[in-house]
């Protein structure tokens, strides 16, 4: 049995914590919040979207960055095993929603942490909250403990579970990187990821609030198709956002991070279901019926308020002209816009409001099949401060399940 000291007491480090405890050993968890899960209380708006359902092959077509690198961590504890977990041994009901995406029965997060701190209490382990963890101690390259703002922690294993940097009122301010910088560690670009966009053009403001469902987007940088996917999306005061946009952000970060004088456009279908003939001709039968109405007053049937003064603005057709005035060619422009509805993106949004981090730690310099890291023996890199992230729905925290669950049935 081994002294293992956990820094972190999110999920990853709550899961490293609980399952380097079950292993049998003696876990001490240092979190430098007043309690240990504060980010997993806001995750999946308050609910908790604890994993995904989806079968093996289709988890790692989620993984943005890295995504061999999860192979061993993944398959030592799956998503149907996390559940299985989470059911069984912590005795939380769990169920399965659209999109086959994971939540507490309760639709509580506060579950989520609170299931997981009854299962370290029951192993032992100890916490110690409103502790902040300065620089790990390293002699003849192994780690032998911490030292914190409260004391040095002698231990033979640290497992670095601190997070990145997104939502840094949850403790995740970037201290976990300078930490493992000090340790030798490389630490590649970090930048939000799973954030909203702010787009060139000021008119999404004048709708701001309004959602589309059942649109498709399609996000493209130089040109080339990077993210195209039909869904929800939402108009705020600087851009867009919604599930579409927030997962599209992921893959444009990483397309700037490689492309820094990139241009990156969103095209909005906002009638997918239609194509151009048949929209035409559902604008013709609209305009028949009122044929004296005036063209500003004429899309109410086909698209939402705000969205209709958009349209009517961009459409080049004067807002008083009567529908039955409006050329082929005016209503062919009409159509178009409609399918493809252009903004230009001016950037993503900051950390305050990012989902994850993207970039991190170099997973080149942690061993995959044990999380341990190749430049400090006894130290033990997981989660979101490593370069690894995936889309929304889920399948982020099984990262960080998966990481922490590896990395604690690894320390010696």
């Amino acid at each position: 049995m081994s002294n293992v000291i956990v820094i972190g007491g999110g999920a990853s480090g709550m899961m490293a914590a609980y399952s380097a405890a079950v292993s049998g050993h003696k876990v001490t968890v240092l979190e430098r919040n007043e309690k240990c899960g504060k980010k997993i209380y806001i995750t999946g708006k308050g609910r908790c979207n604890i994993t995904n359902a989806c079968d093996y092959e289709e988890f790692f077509e989620k993984v943005v960055s890295n995504p061999k690198f999860m192979y061993s961590a993944f398959y030592s504890l799956t998503n149907t095993g996390l559940m299985e977990l989470f059911e069984g041994e912590l005795g939380l009901p769990l169920k399965v929603e659209r999109g086959k995406r994971v939540f507490p029965v309760s639709d509580k997060a506060s579950d989520v942490s609170a299931a997981l701190l009854k299962g370290l209490e029951r192993y032992g382990v100890v916490i110690h909250c409103d502790t902040f963890v300065k620089e790990l101690i390293i002699n003849d390259g192994h780690v032998d403990g911490v030292v914190t703002d409260k004391g040095t922690y002698k231990g033979d294993n640290v497992i670095l579970a601190a997070g990145g940097k997104s939502y840094p009122t949850t403790g995740s301010d970037g201290n976990g990187y300078d930490i493992a910088v000090k340790a030798g560690h490389t630490v590649k670009d970090t930048r939000p990821a799973l954030v909203p966009i702010e787009t060139v053009e000021g008119w999404p403001e004048r709708i701001m609030g309004l959602s589309l469902k059942n649109v498709r987007t399609t996000f493209r940088a130089d040109g080339r198709v990077i993210y195209d996917e039909l869904g929800e999306m939402l108009f705020t005061h600087f851009g867009i956002s919604g599930p579409l946009v927030i997962t599209a952000s992921s893959y444009i970060g990483s397309y700037m991070k490689k492309h820094k004088d990139c241009h990156i456009t969103v095209t909005i279908d906002c009638k997918p279901a239609l194509d151009i003939k048949q929209l035409d001709n559902r604008i013709l039968r609209d305009f028949n019926e009122k044929p004296n109405v005036w063209f500003r007053n004429s899309l109410v049937k086909l698209l939402p308020a705000g969205l209709t003064e958009v349209v009517v603005r961009m459409s080049g057709i004067k807002p008083d002209k009567p529908v039955n005035s409006i050329t082929a060619e005016e209503r062919r422009k009409l159509v178009s816009l409609i399918k493809g509805l252009e903004l230009n993106i001016k950037g993503l949004r900051g950390y305050n409001e990012a989902v994850i981090t993207q970039g991190g730690i170099s997973v080149n310099e942690v061993d995959p099949s044990t999380m341990e890291s190749k430049l400090c023996k006894g130290l033990y890199i997981t989660g979101e401060i490593l370069d690894l992230d995936a889309v929304t729905g889920g399948y982020n925290l099984q990262i960080a399940w998966s990481t922490g669950y590896l990395a604690g049935i690894s320390v010696r």
